[in-house]
Parts: structure tokens; C-alpha cells; sequence
């Protein structure tokens, strides 16, 4: 597939356009020390991945319909991460500890370009076609992306916790043909770019557009999760779909993208 039927191009961002610098359980590690929390981070990794799972069961949406909110959702998940792991902190420790993570997570100290990100969407933009962002998350997704460097590439960001509709629903999708100000623009003309088949591939398709999916993990696996997943679809990183589009429009990698990436 090239691009010269496509005239919207969305992305999903964790995972797609940004990486966490390093795994949360060695972030809350080292900002837990400078409070004098001492901890096994690999624990604490663990036991991120268990509190942030039963929240998003539990609260999905960041907590938006029970009226928790997205600030205290994080503080929760960030308060029973420590407790998980054993340690016995009065709440006010806690609550520095929580109130420095949700600041640091706005900021390009936790975040990098995923491989090949700046390149693919310098390309997509030298196209003339415009772009925008369809992501669950909460309203510090601006400010991340202003602080990674990428915000100057959309026309328009959509968070789940913003409009009220977490990817898979095909609603979020429709917004985005709302937000773009593309005139008569139909989803079949629209492309949206993630790391998840299902929230991502799937959920686009649901919407009649065209998706793709990057991520470096195992095809076959997926694919039997997953039967509706295409190989001709699925990349390992953004750079791989850079060169797909590139070769299957005649294009070639200018100097300025190879810098990029």
C-alpha cells in the first residue's frame, strides 16, 4: 500500500511513537530513593503491572465515568505499587512520591521516539497528508508530546479521557473524520498506525479504515490471537513501514529523513 489514496493519517503514541526510556518498576525505583525509599525495582515492576491492570478493569477511562479522575487513578496506581511491595509509607510520603511521577511522566526524561518515528511522519507530512492522534490517555498527552518534539506534526489530538471513548470504540474513530475538517472525508480513506491489534488494527478496521500495526514482537503469535491480522500490515518499527511506503511509491530516503531516523 502507498499512500496516494489516503488523505488522514492517525497514530496511537505508547508503544507507536513513543517508548518508555526504562520500565516504570526502575522509575518509581529512583524517584522512591530520592524520598528514602529503597527499593527492589524489579518488584516494583511487577507489582506496577498488577495495579495498573485491576485499575484499568476496575476504573476504566482513567476513572472518568465514576468521577475518580485521572490524577487520582495514577496517585492510586502509584500509592499500591509501593504498598504491593511491602513498604510501610505515610500517605504524605506517598503523595510527594506520586505528585514528582505524574510531573516527571510529562517530560522527555521518560519518553523517546520510537525507532524511526521522526522520519515516518517527516515523510507523511512532506506528502501533504494530514495527521492527527487517536490514544487512551489521559490530558498530559500535549505536554508530552510538545516535550518529545512531535506535537508540531498534528492537526489534532484525540485522548480517550478527553472525548469519553477509549479505543475500541468506533466512535473514537468517527470523531477523528470530524476533527480532521477534511471535506466528505470517508474512512476507507484514512489510515490509523498502532502497536495493538486489537485497540489498534482491529478496532480501525471496525471503523472501515485501512490500519497498520507496529510492533516488534512475534507475528505467529499474534496472528493466533489474532486470525483477522494481515502480515503485509504488521512491522516491526516505524522505520520498516517508512521504507514500504517509500518503495512501493518510487520514493527514496532523503538525506534529511536518514538523519531522522
Amino acid at each position: 500500500m502507498n499512500l496516494s489514496a489516503i488523505r488522514l493519517v492517525t497514530f496511537d503514541v505508547t508503544g507507536t511513537l513513543l517508548k518508555l526510556r526504562s520500565a516504570p518498576g526502575q522509575q518509581y525505583g529512583e524517584i522512591g530513593a530520592m524520598y528514602g525509599v529503597v527499593a527492589d525495582n524489579n518488584l516494583l515492576n511487577k507489582n506496577f503491572k498488577n495495579q495498573f491492570k485491576r485499575m484499568v478493569k476496575e476504573e476504566p477511562n482513567f476513572g472518568l465515568k465514576s468521577g475518580l479522575g485521572w490524577e487520582s487513578w495514577w496517585k492510586t496506581v502509584i500509592r499500591e505499587t509501593f504498598k504491593a511491595s511491602k513498604f510501610q509509607l505515610k500517605d504524605e510520603k506517598l503523595d510527594r512520591i506520586a505528585d514528582h511521577l505524574l510531573e516527571m511522566y510529562k517530560t522527555s526524561a521518560c519518553w523517546q521516539h520510537a525507532y524511526g518515528v521522526p522520519g515516518i511522519l517527516s515523510y507523511i507530512r512532506n506528502k501533504k497528508i494530514p495527521m492527527g492522534v487517536i490514544s487512551n490517555f489521559d490530558p498530559r498527552l500535549e505536554a508530552i508530546l510538545i516535550n518529545t518534539k512531535l506535537k508540531h506534526y498534528f492537526e489534532f489530538l484525540l485522548t480517550s479521557y478527553e472525548n469519553g471513548f477509549e479505543k475500541p470504540d468506533k466512535r473514537i474513530f468517527d470523531l477523528a473524520l470530524e476533527k480532521s475538517n477534511l471535506t466528505n472525508l470517508k474512512p476507507e480513506e484514512c489510515l490509523h498506525i498502532g502497536d495493538k491489534p486489537h485497540l489498534d488494527y482491529a478496532a480501525a478496521k471496525n471503523a472501515g479504515w485501512n490500519a497498520f500495526v507496529i510492533n516488534d514482537g512475534d507475528f505467529k503469535s499474534f496472528k493466533e490471537k489474532y486470525p483477522e491480522l494481515n502480515q503485509e500490515h504488521y512491522f516491526s518499527s516505524a522505520y520498516q513501514l517508512h521504507i514500504t511506503f517509500l518503495r512501493n511509491s518510487g520514493d527514496k530516503l532523503s538525506t534529511a529523513e536518514q538523519d531522522l531516523n
